[in-house]
Parts: C-alpha cells; structure tokens; sequence
C-alpha cells in the first residue's frame, strides 16, 4: 500500500523573541490554523481523519500535555480525533510524516494528519532540559558539547573556512528573498489573531539587504563559550587531529530562531477517492541515520544515502534537495558527502534566512519543495535534517 501526500500548509514564520510579530499567538493557535485552513481549503470530511501526529521538541509550558491532542480538540474536527507528539529534536516535524507514511502503508491507519508546531518566543529552546545535556554522568563520557560547538568543529575538521560559510549564509538569503518576491511558498497561510486580523503575512526574518561585508562583521557565536567553558577542549579530546577549533558561526550564518507550524495531509489511495482529492507526492523512502554525538551534524549524508538505497536510486536520481540550514559549515559538509551541487538544493533559501521552527521544519521543507517541484514542473525531491545527539533523517517524495 502506498502512501500519498494530499497536502501541505505551514504558517508564516515569526522572530521567535519577545519582538516577534508572533509572539502573542499560542502554540496550540499556531497549529490549529493550519488546521482550519486545511478543511476549509478542501472542505474537508473531518470524520476521515485517524490522528493527528506533531512534532514539537520543548514540550514544556504553552507546549506541554500532548500538543497534538490540544490542536485536534481545538480545531472542532471532532471529539474522534486523537493526537499524538514527538520529540526527535529537529528532525520531529519530518519524523511525524515518515510515521504517518509508516501507519498508511501498514494499513493501521487510512489518514492522518502530520507535522509540527514550536513557539520558540514562548518556550525557549533548552527549556525542557534533559540528561544528555545537564546530566555529567551523560555528557562527560560522551564528549557532548553544544551544537555551535559541534558546527564549528565540522568546519575546522573539513576545512571551511569563515568566507565559505558567510557565502553561503548570503546565498540563502538572496534565494529566500528572490522567492518571496516571485511568490513562490504556495503552501504558506498569513497568521491571525484572536479578532481574525492578520498579525504577519509574510516570513519575518527573511532580510534582502544582506551583504557579505555585513556578514564578515559579524562576531563568532560560540568562542568565548568554547574557550571559557572548555567544549573546544572536550571536542579536541574527541577529534586530537583537530588542533584548534576554527570558530566560523555566527548568528548571520546560522539558523534564526522562529516561531511557526505546518501540516501535511497523509493518506492511502481510498481516502483521497472518498475526499475527492488527487494526491500530489507519493512518499517513496524515509531513513534515519545515528552519528557520533560529539561531531553531531554530520548525519545528513548518511541517512540521505540510506534512504536513497531504500529507493533503489542514487543522488543524481534527485532533481531538488531541501537540507535545513542549521548551520552553514552543517550543509556544505552534508552536499559534499551526498556529492550534489548548491545549484539544486534549498532552491528557495533555508532556514538561516527564513528560520528554523525546530519541531515543525522538517514537514515545513517538506511544503516547500512539493510547491518547488510543481513549480518547475520535476518529479522527485528528498527532504533532510541533521538532529541534536548526532542524527540525520531523510525522506524521498515522488510526485504523483
């Protein structure tokens, strides 16, 4: 059994601070809207949904007790709903439609809803807390280390330099502004208030006066933390060929820090028949590939592989990639090991531009380059993240 995408919404993306155009909406409301969009859109039979499966990583707060249930609840698609939340750090929002796939094909379920949802104005990231990061029984014999710390090492291991990042923070924005001015992110819904007045209309980070110079002044985000707190020392432990941590990242070519939520709608053949809709993406693989929790980032590349052997394919097979940029040094290592050119991935810019809603971006890329690939009119497209404790996540979509 197969199991097709039928649809794909995410919300604007907000600053995720206390200046953010968004930081008065809930979580829960976030979701919800792309929710309600979705049955109105299609005038959709409510009682055809099984689920709905959101990734959300700080489930504390304003995201805490079952999100996804709150968001069924909420949405009035009826008291039958169930929800589920998940949590594999950034990879979430992609992980709840490889689950969602997983339900379909097995047959347990016929459709579902799935994606993610993080407020990151509201619930900081960190605020959850956790053992592989406060626990010393976990960290010390684990060498773990922060994410920026673990950018910066892949940097100075692989040989990229401060120029090759900041050259590619800047692409990312010019692209990102490009198709913002083209109108491009056809799955994108403006957020409103409680009064149904629009708060934010269009990705609030997005920022077209970018310049490299501008990029070059930029002070490195994690040197002090790497020397002050002794995680260069701990990653140099890990990787003695490293003699020095080359500290390249900044908050310019880094991922912004955004609140936002997406859905997609999942199902079997007979759904779509019973809806009245034609599906647009078969899901052909999803993979997940654990790395060294040091490095940490480096799990692009593999899981990308797998799910490329999964699919009997190999990476020219690929006509458009979207690999979120958690970091800039992150993606250029993940393009070198698949072995695929800037010129087709993150066609529209990526999260250092747009911003990085943890638990809903995977299915967030996932919209955009379904939209992308209509666009131009290609066939196939594979969606990848890297994931804190060293992991990556890959899915492969083929247009229907």
């Amino acid at each position: 059994m197969e199991a097709y995408i039928y649809d794909a919404i995410r919300t604007v993306r907000g600053k995720g601070n206390r200046k953010g155009a968004m930081v008065a909406i809930t979580p829960t409301e976030l979701a919800t809207q792309t929710l309600v969009h979705l049955k109105e859109k299609h005038h959709l039979d409510t009682t055809l949904v099984d689920d709905v499966i959101l990734g959300c990583v700080g489930q504390v707060m304003d995201q805490a007790a079952n999100i996804a249930k709150t968001v069924a609840q909420q949405s009035k698609y009826g008291d039958h709903l169930c929800g589920v939340t998940l949590n594999r750090f950034c990879g979430s929002g992609l992980e709840s439609i490889n689950q969602a796939a997983a339900y379909i094909k097995s047959g347990y379920r016929d459709l579902i809803i799935a994606g993610g949802v993080e407020s990151m104005s509201r619930v900081k990231m960190g605020s959850d807390g956790g053992g592989m990061f406060i626990d010393p029984a976990v960290a010390i014999p684990g060498h773990i280390v922060p994410q920026g710390i673990s950018a910066d090492l892949i940097a100075s291991k692989y040989g990229y330099s401060r120029n090759d990042v900041d050259q590619f923070a800047y692409e990312s924005q010019m692209r990102a502004s490009k198709a913002e001015k083209d109108q491009r992110f056809k799955s994108r819904i403006s957020v409103k208030d409680i009064n149904g007045i629009s708060v934010l209309n269009n990705d609030e980070n997005v920022r077209p006066s970018t310049t490299i110079e501008g990029l070059a002044k930029l002070n490195p985000s994690f040197a002090m933390m790497g020397a002050m707190a002794g995680f260069d020392a701990v990653a140099i432990d890990r990787y003695p060929e490293v003699e020095e941590i080359n500290h390249v990242h900044h908050a310019g070519n880094s991922s912004a820090i955004v609140d936002g939520a997406a859905i997609t709608l999942v199902g079997n053949k007979e759904m779509g028949q019973k809806m009245g809709l034609k599906p647009r993406f078969k899901i052909k693989a999803a993979s997940i590939h654990g790395t060294d929790p040091t490095i940490m980032l480096t799990g692009i590349g593999p899981a990308s592989l797998k799910a490329l052997k999964q699919a009997g394919m190999i990476p020219t097979d690929i006509d458009l990639y979207e690999i979120n940029e958690a970091f800039a040094g992150v993606v250029i290592k993940a393009m070198d090991d698949i072995g695929i050119d800037h010129s087709i991935v993150n066609v529209n810019g990526g999260a250092i531009a747009l911003g990085h809603p943890l638990g809903a971006t995977g299915c967030m890329l996932t919209g955009t380059l379904m939209d992308e690939l209509e666009r131009r009119n290609l066939n196939t497209g594979l969606i990848t993240l890297c994931i804190g404790g060293g992991m990556g996540i890959a899915t492969i979509i083929e247009r229907v």
